[in-house]
């Protein structure tokens, strides 16, 4: 299996060549272009209505107004999104980031994430405007706003097949893969005996539907994001007298004004962008599969939350990964080292060899919470093609296959395929979103100016009187 999937074969030169082409020449500039039309049309949102962001937040995990009603709470559809987002593109994507494209790919990442957090919110206000009722409460997502705002199932379909195998399949190998590296790096495990593991524990939860993954995100996520989070500090504090220093090398890479490991600033931006986007999966299309989900009184309010998700994401637990790395020169020295085991052994720098083991856990918790929210991305899309059991049920199967082969496939190669799936999705999504974007702006509009007036805001099928086909939403009492 390693031997078919090397990296050395024409397959891996093909899918790399396709890769380079979509990012070098499309989805950089669409990306970052449309991030900030957003940003620049909805008057930075994301920094303007960031308290409100918190709030909103906190107020949905008080789920006592939820108990009664079929859907997800917000907060449980912050930890899908969530759990999909915080997983190998914040240990090992940004290891990547840092050996191939040099610290300066940080800044980029940064930069993904502030302009992204726009986007964000007009993906997961549209999927939450389109959402549609099914018997766990909703589902919804990029395939329904393009077949109900726009009118075009082909453009959904196409979506649907594309995230089908993104992240219902390989992204599942990213997952996978970086388990068994990490588990074969600390404890000698064959890779695939990990695969077979993760796959057996997947299927105990996968068949119990959205509200059982909903409930194990919501307990994985916080814990050890947090857990995370708390150990990059004391590390930090540990070495105060070199965080200035970290701090101006990765400015001063950003923008090859200081020659760092990793190359040329079209590298940084490359691999910046490429992993930012990975891990925070602003514009993707992604997240607003799981903030259709949800159960809200405006629309709005579900895309304030997935905005705050872009900026946790990348500019906290992104961050805490690239100063454990930074803060050690593994970076420097780890020769053919890339990935996980990049990590794994700066935290070892830090805290000793017997932080291995400990980050190898820490890997399979933060990429088993990304598997739950890969799984229920694919499971919507597949329902949107076809509600038939079978359809189903044989994507169940493929997706555990696939934590299977994916836990020995190559890293290069897998994280290939990754990108390629990626860019091919975004550019379908970025494509709806930016003929899509004016409803999201009435939408907040209408939630700004009930906020003016002193109202809770609240959204029903008619209160943009223009707008077609809201099945998820009930008519004005």
């Amino acid at each position: 299996m390693e031997q078919w999937f090397s990296a050395d074969t024409m397959f891996a030169d093909l899918v790399g060549a396709a890769s380079d082409l979509i990012w070098t020449y499309i989805l950089i500039a669409f990306l970052l272009g449309l991030g900030l039309y957003f940003t620049l049309r909805m008057k930075f949102v994301q920094f303007r209505l960031f308290p409100l962001m918190v709030k909103e937040l906190i107020r949905g995990m008080n789920r006592d107004g939820f108990k009664e009603r079929k859907g997800t709470s917000p907060f449980q559809a912050f930890a899908i999104s969530t759990a999909a987002r915080v997983g190998t593109g914040n240990l090992a994507g940004v290891a990547i980031a840092i050996s191939a494209g040099g610290p300066g790919a940080i800044f980029w990442m940064w930069i993904v994430a502030l302009i992204g957090a726009a986007t964000g919110f007009v993906e997961s206000t549209l999927a939450q405007v389109y959402k549609v009722r099914d018997k766990d409460g909703f589902r919804g997502g990029p395939a329904y706003y393009m077949q109900r705002g726009m009118n075009s199932r082909g453009m959904g379909l196409l979506f649907a097949f594309l995230m089908i195998f993104c992240f219902g399949l390989i992204f599942n190998g990213v997952q996978s893969n970086t388990i068994s590296d990490a588990f074969s790096g600390a404890f000698t495990i064959e890779p695939w005996m990990v695969g077979i593991v993760i796959a057996v524990l997947m299927s105990f939860i996968i068949f119990g539907g959205i509200r059982r993954i909903a409930v194990v995100a919501e307990v994985i996520v916080p814990v050890f994001a947090i857990t995370y989070v708390i150990a990059a500090l004391v590390i930090m504090v540990m070495n105060i007298e070199a965080v200035p220093a970290v701090m101006s090398l990765i400015f001063l890479s950003a923008f090859g004004l200081e020659e760092a490991v990793g190359g040329t600033i079209g590298a940084a931006i490359m691999l910046g962008v490429q992993r930012g986007l990975f891990s925070n999966e602003a514009g993707m299309g992604s997240a607003p599969n799981a903030a259709a989900t949800v159960y809200v009184d405006h629309p709005a309010k579900q895309g304030l939350i997935q905005s705050l998700a872009v900026l946790i994401d990348t500019i906290i637990i992104c961050s805490a990964t690239a100063f454990i790395i930074l803060l050690t020169d593994v970076y420097q020295t780890g020769g053919d080292m890339e990935g996980i085991q990049l990590t794994q052994n700066a935290l070892a720098v830090h805290m000793g060899e017997w932080a291995a083991p400990i980050i190898a856990i820490a890997v399979f918790f933060f990429a088993f919470s990304s598997l739950l929210g890969n799984y229920y991305y694919g499971q919507a899309n597949v329902e949107f093609i076809s509600e038939k059991p079978q359809l189903l049920m044989a994507f169940r199967i493929a997706f555990l296959a696939m934590v299977v082969i994916g836990s020995a496939m190559d890293l290069e190669v897998i994280w290939a395929l990754a990108d390629l799936f990626m860019g091919s999705m975004a550019i379908v999504n970025l494509v709806a979103i930016a003929i899509l974007g004016p409803i999201a702006f009435r939408v907040l509009r209408h939630f700004q100016d009930q906020r003016r007036r002193g109202l809770n805001p609240v959204f029903y099928k008619n209160s943009i009187k223009e707008l077609k086909n809201l099945d998820g939403w009930e008519d004005r009492p």
